[in-house]
This record gives structure tokens, sequence and C-alpha cells, in this order.
């Protein structure tokens, strides 16, 4: 297998690691301050 091929294909698969990360951190912030509203009786928006 060529070393080109191998950096290729690590780079094209890292990309749904990287989105999957950042979406989790996104998701867990938001339903953090969804809850504290939901506690404190206010509305999110």
């Amino acid at each position: 297998m060529n070393v080109n091929t191998v950096l290729l294909t690590l780079y094209v698969l890292i990309w749904p690691v990287l989105v999957a990360g950042t979406l989790t951190v996104i998701v867990r912030a938001f339903l953090t301050e969804w809850l504290a509203a939901r506690r404190e009786g206010r509305s999110i928006i």
C-alpha cells in the first residue's frame, strides 16, 4: 500500500470523528443550558 493512500484514507476518515466531537460538545452545552433554564423556571430563548 502506498503512503499517499494511507494518508488520504486517514484524512477522509478523521472528518466524521471531528464532526461527531463538535456536535457532542454543542449538544451537551445546549442540554446543560436548557436544564438550568427549566430548573429556574425561565425560557431558554
